[in-house]
């Protein structure tokens, strides 16, 4: 079932989507050669912390998972995809880092995601991360009333293919609100044209995942959460909590 929010109600979120944001900004500035995964998780911590906000993430626990969530972010580095667990492993310079960051605050989630370089960038990583969030911009783009899931999944998926980059199969975006993961499902590649109708007061959490070596396949590491590329090429991840308006697509994650 598909909870349309309020006017009200997305203000909320919004109030959430910053403290998203806030966390995402402090991560990505103490992100550097030596520092470790568990430091930018302990960063994120006390941004919500001082936020008075819950992690939707810490101790989440879906289906697949054999064990709860132990971060209140998901940091992906180089050939991970999404999920990756914070750990002791220390950054280095020229890895391309991915943090997906979430926040409960007054019974409303938010729920973002960037990627960046860490040091001496690679050209080639820069044009990665560039059209994740190209594709980010026009998934959000077509979030207008009237339009389709499949508008959205189609204007993502165009825009990485176009650039040959993979998208991994069977994972994409989702409704957002009072949980972290509600209806609808919003998949990275579809027709225009089809799916649901989008409605105001629809808020959708949009996130373009990019492999770089042009396939589509995965692997999971043994922690049971980090998704891989098959190939060893480097993957990128883009995401924000966007709500469905009169007026346009809202940006509830923007900081």
């Amino acid at each position: 079932m598909v909870e349309l929010k309020t006017e009200h109600e997305i203000e909320e979120m919004r109030a959430a989507g910053r403290v998203v944001a806030d966390a995402l900004a402090a991560v990505r500035e103490a992100a550097r050669p030596g520092v470790s995964l568990l430091d930018l998780d302990a960063v994120a911590r006390r941004v919500l912390r001082e936020a008075g906000a819950d992690s939707p993430f810490l101790g989440y626990r879906p289906q697949f998972a054999p064990v709860p969530f132990p971060g209140v972010i998901c940091a992906s580095v180089n050939d991970a995809i999404v999920h990756g667990i914070p750990d002791g492993r220390r950054l280095r310079d020229g890895d391309l880092v991915s943090i997906d960051c979430g926040a409960k605050l007054g019974g409303w989630a938010g729920d973002a995601a960037v990627s960046f370089t860490v040091g001496r960038p690679r050209p080639a990583d820069l044009r990665l991360i560039e059209t994740a969030e190209a594709a980010l911009a026009a998934g959000i783009e077509q979030a207008r009333p009237g339009r389709r899931i499949g508008d959205i999944a189609h204007a993502v998926g165009r825009v990485c293919r176009a650039a040959g980059y993979g998208v991994p199969d069977g994972f994409g975006g989702h409704g957002i609100g009072r949980s972290m993961h509600e209806d609808p499902g919003v998949p990275n590649e579809g027709r225009p044209g089809r799916g649901m109708t989008l409605r105001p007061g629809m808020v959708l959490a949009i996130e373009p995942m990019l492999i770089a070596g042009g396939g589509d396949d995965y692997l999971t590491d043994g922690d049971g959460w980090t998704l891989r590329t098959t190939d060893g090429s480097r993957a990128a991840h883009a995401e924000h909590t966007v709500a469905v308006t009169a007026d346009g697509p809202r940006i509830l994650t923007a900081r």
